[in-house]
């Protein structure tokens, strides 16, 4: 008896790392958004590649101390690695990108300054950012 609850807990992990690689698989190829604030205009380009997001700002700013995924409230979904970095990539949660994903609209990038967090901000859509 125990056998076949072994096997059938197996079973379900196997076909739920399945539909967790297929839900990755199904992602948007690319998210963008465009930012502005503070008088100041950029885009930034996302693309999920496994258990990373991977981005691109395109931003004359200067200063730039931060960049992170936020949700309407304004808290912190996903982190851009722990300095700014015009392109990199970091390991974000399969759930964080999965929220992200289903409803990009409701979520923004914000791009901090020393003096002024969120300096630049720009909600995410599906498709590519273009200046």
């Amino acid at each position: 008896m125990r056998s076949i609850w072994f096997l059938a807990a197996c079973v379900g992990a196997v076909l739920s790392l399945g539909a967790a690689t297929a839900a990755a698989d199904s992602m948007h190829p690319v998210l963008g958004a465009k930012l502005s604030g503070m008088g100041e205009h950029g885009v930034v380009n996302f693309q999920v590649k496994a258990h990373d997001l991977c981005w691109t700002f395109n931003v004359s700013m200067k200063g730039i101390t931060g960049a992170s995924v936020r949700d309407s409230a304004g808290m912190v979904v996903a982190k851009l690695g722990s300095t700014y970095s015009m392109k990199h990539c970091a390991m974000v949660s399969t759930k964080a990108l999965a929220l992200i994903d289903a409803k990009p609209a409701s979520y923004s990038v914000w791009l901090d300054t020393k003096g002024h967090p969120g300096d630049l901000r720009g909600k995410l859509f599906a498709g590519m950012a273009h200046m």
